[in-house]
């Protein structure tokens, strides 16, 4: 019966994974530095409503309310992740300045960021383009790591760590 638990939950571990890669990214973390760096290059202060695409742990989110005064919110597909991220902003009592949202970000209205982090693929910045062009503000921030959005011209670029800032 142990092993039968054991497999079930290795399964939904497993099929978790496989689905967040399915509509954004496997979960691979960003580092501490460059999550800073994506902040501060973004101009991120107390005004600032973060949200972060396929936050993971909830480094970003918690990192822009902790670092620069901000709000955020972040959006996970995987449900271990999700319950990770919801524990950490209530262990460090910052759930009056962030919460994370368990979901799809293809189907969550983002319309309330001034800024939005992401972290994802070629292919899943393609899809989301439309969607953020159509939800965002004028003047709201892209920042993202590593895939650029090859239709849209960047205000700033930090080549070395591949971070490409956008305003819409």
């Amino acid at each position: 019966m142990l092993w039968l638990v054991i497999g079930f939950v290795a399964a939904v571990l497993v099929l978790s994974w496989l689905w967040t890669g399915f509509i954004g990214a496997e979960w691979t973390p960003t580092p501490m530095p460059k999550v800073r760096k994506m902040l501060s290059m973004a101009g991120v202060g107390p005004k600032d409503v973060v949200y972060d695409l396929g936050c993971g742990d909830g480094r970003i989110i918690i990192a822009a309310v902790q670092e620069f005064g901000a709000r955020s919110v972040g959006i996970e597909a995987d449900p271990l992740r999700f319950l990770v991220t919801w524990l950490r902003i209530k262990i460090k009592g910052l759930d009056h300045q962030t919460r994370v949202v368990w979901g799809n970000f293809f189907s969550c209205d983002m319309s309330a960021a001034t800024v939005v982090t992401l972290f994802l693929t070629r292919r899943a910045n393609r899809r989301l383009r439309t969607k953020l062009e159509k939800e965002l503000q004028a003047g709201t921030r892209v920042i993202c790591y590593c895939w650029p959005f090859k239709e849209w011209k960047p205000k700033k670029i930090d080549p070395t760590l591949e971070l490409y800032l956008y305003e819409i």
